[in-house]
């Protein structure tokens, strides 16, 4: 049990993430991929986005209002 542990939580190498590439391809086919990864970074630029908008509302508000 801990040697299943110890592989689950070690360091991740050269040969796990051609494993992890291979297991990929196979359950998403060599076409998807490119998709897949295109949709996971619009995913992470709105998510950026939308960072740098709550934090220009948050410095707006900090300022005070003028008279």
């Amino acid at each position: 049990m801990i040697n299943l542990l110890n592989i689950l939580l070690g360091m991740v190498g050269p040969w796990q993430i051609v494993l992890i590439a291979v297991i990929l391809i196979l359950l998403f086919g060599a076409k998807k991929i490119p998709q897949l990864m295109r949709g996971l970074g619009s995913g992470v630029k709105e998510f950026k986005d939308g960072m740098k908008e709550g934090a220009e509302e948050k410095k707006d508000d900090d300022k005070p209002a003028k008279s």
